[in-house]
């Protein structure tokens, strides 16, 4: 593990975290959140897969972060560099390779999901980007066909206030288009929280992503 911040804190629900015979859903909550409140979401998802809810390594405010910020959105590269690769030491201790991984992240933990799974998408069975950007101008590549083939959601709302509007059409256009990703994209009326109707489709997707990893 990375030794600036340690082991990961991680709630865990569904299968046994160290069942290797069965994917592994990692939920990444977004800045100023925490564990407890993203792990929530597996009682909405499907029955099977291990669930890991994984607490960001940056204490800020009453919560905590996944990288330091240069704006709402914008991640500091040194920073992201460092805690993607202290994620990446974690994962590679309860996920060998062989084991299917499934990102799903909301807000600044949609951001630091598309920075995984661009950096190394082979590594992923599918990643969910849900009301966030993608870590744009933060030394992580977004080649075209860089995700080719990798299941991903895109979910945003139509009256999202938080993340701004360049980055979220930015994103939305390279995962439906360039990336190469098999994408389920949905815009959602209301602002910047999931609505049941994307928790539904989330988990229909979950479910045709554990069946084909």
């Amino acid at each position: 593990m990375t030794a600036t911040f340690g082991t990961p804190v991680v709630a865990a629900r569904g299968a046994a975290l160290d069942d290797t015979s069965v994917p592994l859903v990692v939920l990444l909550h977004g800045r100023g959140s925490h564990e407890q409140e993203i792990v929530q979401l597996a009682a909405h998802l499907p029955v099977g897969p291990a669930y890991a809810a994984v607490r960001a390594p940056i204490a800020e405010g009453g919560g905590f972060a996944w990288f330091a910020n240069r704006g709402i959105g914008r991640p500091v590269a040194e920073s992201l560099a460092a805690t993607t690769a202290w994620f990446r030491a974690w994962l590679e201790e309860v996920a060998p390779a062989g084991r299917p991984v499934v990102l799903v992240g909301f807000s600044g933990g949609a951001a630091f999901a598309g920075a995984l799974a661009l950096k190394t998408p082979d590594r992923f069975a599918g990643a969910a980007i849900l009301y966030g950007t993608l870590p744009w101008d933060a030394g992580i590549p977004a080649e075209p066909r860089q995700l080719a083939g990798l299941p991903v959601v895109v979910a945003q709302g139509d009256q999202d206030h938080v993340i701004p509007a360049e980055l979220m059409s930015r994103t939305w256009d390279y995962l439906t288009g360039d990336s190469g990703a098999l994408t389920l994209a949905r815009r959602d009326p209301g602002g910047h929280g999931l609505t049941v109707a994307t928790v539904d489709a989330l988990a229909g997707w979950l479910t045709e992503v554990a069946r084909s990893a």
